[in-house]
C-alpha cells in the first residue's frame, strides 16, 4: 500500500502536520457530512425553487466547480453565507466520539499540528471539542480566515501557510478529498489521502494512501 514509517526519508524531515477536518479526523462511517449535505440540498432547493433531486445535482455541481456548495451559491445567488453555514452545520454529532488511541498518535507526531478546513470556526471547534482534540493542535485555519474562499484554491493554501509560517517542503497534509491534495503537492508538501476510497486512488499528486487517518498513523 505504499505506507512508510517515520524513519522513511520521505517523512523523516516533516515538522508540520496539517489535517483536514471533516471525514479526516473522524471516520466517514460517522456520516456527519451526510447530515450536512442533506441540509445543503434543502437550502439549495429553497433558494432556487428546484425539486430536491435537481437541487442535489446543482449542489454537487457547485461543489465540483467552486470547491464548496457555499462558494457556488455565493457566485450565483444572493445569499447570506453565514446564515447558510449556521444552518447546514446545525446537525447532531451523536455519532462522533473521542478516540483516545488516535489522539495519542497525533500527539506523538514530531512537530506542529494544524487543522485546515473548509468549515467555519464554529463548526471546526464544535467537531474538535466533540473529538476531544482541541488541545492537540497548534492552530486552526478555517473558512473565515480564507475570506470564504475554499480549498482547493491556491490562494487559500498560500494564506494558510502565511498565517501559520508553514514551509511546504517540510509539511505533510492529510485529506479525504484528492482534489484538495493537488495544490499541496504542487507546493511541495507530502500528501496523504485517507478514507474508504483512498486505496483505489491513482492520482500522481497523492504520495500515500490508507483507509483512515488512524490506520495510517498506526503504521508509522
Amino acid at each position: 500500500m505504499n505506507l512508510p514509517d517515520l524513519a522513511h526519508p520521505e517523512l523523516a524531515h516533516i515538522d508540520t502536520w496539517i489535517f483536514d477536518l471533516d471525514q479526516t479526523l473522524y471516520p466517514h462511517e460517522a456520516e456527519v457530512m451526510a447530515l450536512i449535505e442533506g441540509k445543503m440540498t434543502a437550502f439549495v432547493a429553497r433558494q432556487t425553487g428546484l425539486s430536491h433531486p435537481d437541487a442535489y445535482e446543482l449542489q454537487k455541481s457547485y461543489l465540483s466547480e467552486h470547491g464548496t456548495t457555499l462558494a457556488g451559491l455565493m457566485a450565483n445567488h444572493d445569499i447570506d453565507p453565514y446564515a447558510f453555514l449556521n444552518e447546514v452545520h446545525d446537525v447532531s454529532l451523536d455519532t462522533l466520539y473521542a478516540d483516545l488511541d488516535l489522539n495519542a498518535r497525533i500527539t506523538a507526531l514530531p512537530g506542529r499540528k494544524l487543522v485546515f478546513t473548509n468549515g467555519d470556526e464554529r463548526h471546526a471547534f464544535r467537531i474538535l471539542d466533540r473529538l476531544d482534540m482541541r488541545d492537540l493542535f497548534d492552530g486552526v485555519f478555517h473558512l473565515g480566515h480564507a475570506d470564504l474562499i475554499p480549498k482547493p484554491n491556491m490562494a487559500t493554501f498560500e494564506r494558510m501557510m502565511a498565517n501559520h509560517s508553514v514551509t511546504p517542503a517540510t509539511a505533510a497534509f492529510f485529506e479525504d478529498s484528492p482534489k484538495n491534495l493537488k495544490p499541496a503537492h504542487e507546493l511541495g508538501m507530502k500528501t496523504i489521502l485517507v478514507g474508504p476510497k483512498a486505496i483505489d486512488n491513482a492520482d500522481a499528486h497523492v504520495d500515500f494512501r490508507d483507509t483512515s487517518l488512524k490506520a495510517f498513523l498506526d503504521r508509522i
